[in-house]
């Protein structure tokens, strides 16, 4: 058993509300070493698989067919 780790992310070309939105918060809250926020998701994903490459593949299908939009998003996987 593997667990997958996902980070998805929006490209640094895609404007991101959430994350300036935030990042407007935290300079309201007095936190001006704060000089960008983005904001994205997290996936965890427990993977029957025989290998660590083939995990990594269940995986990487997963967030090409599902899980992350490749237009807007960018994802990075760690398998354990």
């Amino acid at each position: 058993m593997y667990k997958a780790k996902v980070n998805i992310t929006l490209r640094k070309s895609i404007l991101d509300p959430k994350g300036k939105a935030a990042h407007h918060a935290l300079q309201n809250l007095g936190l001006n070493s704060v000089e960008d926020v983005r904001i994205g998701k997290f996936v965890e994903m427990n993977i029957e698989a025989c290998s660590k490459d083939e995990a990594y593949a269940i995986a990487e299908t997963a967030c090409t067919k599902l899980l992350a939009n490749e237009v807007m998003e960018d994802y990075r996987i760690e398998i354990e």
